[in-house]
């Protein structure tokens, strides 16, 4: 098995680089994903944000940038809930207008991400969000 571990350890360091590129953030906001272990579904927060001349979000009310570990509880503007990644995936981005998310590669992530939160779900493992 060492050309699977070879492999494997490859696009392990290929997905390391290419986290390593600038991301656009999405004028729409970003969300927090989390399980609901009781309902045995998937849970997407969706909070508002803009963005500074640096291209950092930043909390629409105050202008203070959006630590990735913040402090204090912000309010998010939905909550979607499914039972399936394509289930939560498709509310987010063939729901009702206005979507809350406006770019492709802020969709895909959000894609990987529910994916990988259905399969801690049903695997029993803790869950989180990249």
């Amino acid at each position: 098995m060492p050309e699977a571990r070879s492999s494997r350890q490859a696009r392990q360091e290929l997905d390391a680089k290419l986290s390593q590129r600038f991301i656009a953030l999405d004028p729409e906001g970003y969300f927090l994903i989390k399980l609901d272990q009781l309902a045995h579904g998937l849970v997407a927060e969706h909070y508002g944000n803009a963005i500074d001349s640096q291209g950092l979000a930043t909390d629409p009310e105050t202008g203070e940038v959006i630590a990735c570990k913040g402090e204090g509880p912000r309010q998010a503007l939905a909550t979607y809930r499914g039972r399936t990644a394509k289930e939560l995936g498709m509310a987010l981005s063939e729901g009702s207008s206005p979507l809350p998310l406006s770019r492709l590669d802020h969709a895909l992530y959000l894609g990987r991400e529910l994916q990988k939160a259905e399969y801690c779900l049903d695997h029993g493992l803790e869950y989180v969000q990249d």
